[in-house]
């Protein structure tokens, strides 16, 4: 540990604290809702497993973490070295070798930054328990929903799944999009399956940190806070897989230029950040109820994801409602009321998929990646993603970047991304027919 170290001690009740004045204590209080909404646990028809609750704290300790540090502060403006304390019920489990190295490294990985994370046996914690009752229905199938083309293409596959037993969407609230969400979730409800679907809606919205300061804007913890809250409620349904839907292509996420490899991309799908998180979850996890985390659109490009949701029934315009943008501008103070900025890396893949899919995409987007008199820094992205596109990929540099797990065939992830090229391709066509138009 150094000087530039950052100490963050999550209480587990009220007199758990620390004796040493290096620790920050943060807890419950660090977020803007109840603990109730926040956990939903009075939702679930079943008990939450003990470690699965443990993972959850862990997560939502290390999200807290990841926006009270900023990386301003940093030399480098970016790598923070952080030491979290968190107490946990397995304690013997949390305090394994195996465990602490698949967490540091998952960390790591995730946000770039040196984590060292203690634990503690947790005491005198009140948890509130499932209202169980035997009619309560348990779901089969769990799986995130942002919101998000990915997630209402794959819950739209599914909801219509020959299956007595319903899917259960796990929907993180989105600061200022929860109407846009709810409105997706509906696109779905309005499917003709016979299976029934139900959604459990969390929150996570980081309070400030008492200094008035911006929060660290940057947040790749937050993938890992998701995953573990739909874990989580796998293990009160008792159900042993729960999906992740991100196509292929952004879960790989190749950088568009060196300053953005690694962790200076997102990375929380990545093959290996899944497993890296299944080894953490073996690691903690009960032996007979071992929970695993996959992302059934692993091999798919964004416009290929787009097709399964319009053969399951979706229409353009449910496809066009979702949320796809990085930083969407109804969250900017003074920003438009508008769901995808259209500038940005993810909005670009957004377009790409969808004119792939129906051959036109209506979004209302805020800009033209394109347009003339768009300032320089919002046309970042555009410019690195047209040089990328002109150049050759190749296995080198996916595997360059980040390394794959053995499990992953990595000829497939090359011809996966160069069909997601491809696509976006369609785009400089686009842009250099709108050029000639202005032009003439």
């Amino acid at each position: 540990m150094t000087d530039s170290d950052h100490f963050l001690w999550w209480r587990g009740h009220r007199g758990d604290r620390s004796h040493d004045d290096r620790w920050t204590e943060i807890g419950a209080e660090a977020f803007q809702e109840k603990e109730r909404r926040i956990t939903g646990r009075h939702h679930f028809p079943g008990p939450v497993s003990d470690w699965a609750e443990d993972l959850f704290r862990v997560a939502r300790a290390a999200f807290i973490a990841d926006k009270y540090v900023r990386r301003t502060g940093e030399r480098d403006r970016w790598t923070r070295r952080i030491s979290l304390a968190v107490p946990v019920t397995e304690y013997e489990r949390w305090q394994s070798a195996a465990v602490r190295t698949h967490l540091t490294a998952l960390l790591q990985m995730l946000t770039g930054d040196l984590w060292n994370v203690d634990f503690r046996p947790l005491t005198g914690h009140y948890v509130e328990e499932a209202m169980i009752s035997p009619d309560d229905p348990r779901a089969s199938e769990v799986a995130l929903f942002s919101g998000g083309l990915d997630s209402l293409s794959w819950a739209a596959t599914r909801s219509r799944a020959d299956d007595s037993r319903p899917l259960l969407l796990v929907m993180f609230r989105e600061v200022g999009l929860l109407r846009l969400q709810r409105r997706v979730y509906e696109a779905v409800e309005r499917l003709d399956g016979s299976r029934q679907v139900m959604l459990l809606s969390m929150s996570q919205t980081p309070a400030g940190d008492g200094s008035g300061l911006r929060l660290e804007t940057s947040s790749r913890t937050r993938g890992l806070l998701y995953a573990a809250g739909a874990v989580r409620a796998a293990t009160a349904h008792g159900v042993g897989t729960v999906h992740i839907p991100e196509n292929g292509q952004l879960a790989l996420n190749p950088p568009l230029t060196p300053a953005r490899s690694a962790a200076c991309s997102t990375r929380s799908v990545h093959p290996w950040t899944l497993n890296r998180l299944n080894a953490l979850v073996t690691a903690v996890g009960d032996a007979g109820s071992a929970v695993r985390v996959v992302n059934p659109l692993a091999q798919l490009t964004k416009g290929e994801v787009c097709k399964a949701g319009r053969d399951a029934g979706l229409t353009s315009s449910d496809l066009e409602s979702t949320l796809s943008c990085g930083k969407p501008p109804t969250r900017r103070s003074g920003g438009p009321p508008i769901a995808n900025c259209g500038v940005c890396f993810p909005c670009l893949v957004r377009r790409s998929g969808l004119l792939h899919a129906n051959g036109t995409d209506r979004t209302q987007y805020e800009a033209l990646p394109w347009a003339d008199g768009l300032p320089s820094d919002r046309g970042t992205d555009w410019r690195a993603l047209q040089r990328w596109l002109l150049g050759r990929f190749t296995l080198t540099d996916l595997l360059t970047d980040t390394p794959l797990p053995p499990d992953t065939d990595p000829t497939a992830a090359v011809n996966l991304i160069r069909r997601g090229r491809q696509e976006l391709a369609r785009l400089l066509q686009i842009a250099d027919a709108a050029e000639s138009a202005d032009a003439a």
